[in-house]
Formats: structure tokens, sequence, C-alpha cells
């Protein structure tokens, strides 16, 4: 098997999980989603009430506040844990104590799990 088949496998794999996951969880006003995205270069997360539709706060290290404080790349655990605290600083400022995390997918481990426990020591429940 060729490697862009390999990736092409990897993928719909990742996509199947996530459709899995995204039939059992949904977020509320009270509980929204926290969703997470990543790439080979960037990260981003964001909060989306699902009984409404909308996306109430996000944070990527695309954005400019965020990139001013990143080292390197926006690809590394250090990239990621930045993104976590934004991402739970601007949680609480909604007034909002408590999320609902959607690993998109991903495993729970990396750059995924050093944006989660960054938002967790920003006071974030999940």
């Amino acid at each position: 098997m060729s490697r862009a088949n390999q990736l092409k496998a990897k993928n719909r794999r990742r996509l199947r999980r996530k459709r899995h996951t995204r039939r059992r969880l949904s977020g509320t006003g009270e509980t929204p989603r926290l969703t997470v995205t990543r790439s080979g270069r960037n990260i981003s997360c964001q909060v989306i009430n699902d009984s409404d539709g909308v996306t109430l706060t996000s944070a990527s290290t695309l954005q400019k506040g965020v990139r001013e404080q990143l080292k390197g790349t926006g690809g590394d655990h250090e990239a990621a844990k930045t993104v976590g605290g934004v991402i739970g600083e601007r949680i609480k400022a909604l007034g909002v104590s408590q999320v609902r995390f959607d690993r998109n997918g991903y495993r729970f481990h990396g750059r995924v799990k050093a944006l989660v426990e960054a938002a967790r020591e920003a006071g974030i429940k999940i």
C-alpha cells in the first residue's frame, strides 16, 4: 500500500471514530462542547452550543494574540498548552465552568492531551 493510500485510510478511520462520538455528544448552553482540530503545523479549538448552532468562542495558533505568545511553530506541545490556556480563560469569561470534550476522532495523547490539561489548569471542568 502506498503512503498516500495509508494516509487516506488513516483519515477514514479517524472520521469514523468522529461520527461515532458525535452521535452521543452534544453541547448545550450550560455545558457547551469543546472540540479540537489539529494539523501538522497548527492546533485549534472551538466551544460550541449545538442546541442553538453557534460557536461561543475559539482559539487557534493562527490567531494574532496567540501567535505572539508562541516561541516556535504552532504544531508542538507548547503551542497546544498555550491554546488550552487561552481557551480556558475565554470560557471562564463567558461564565461557563464546565464543557463536554470532543476529541474529534484523535487519540487522547500528545498535543490533544496537553490542550485539555491546560484548559483544566485554567479552571475549566472537562
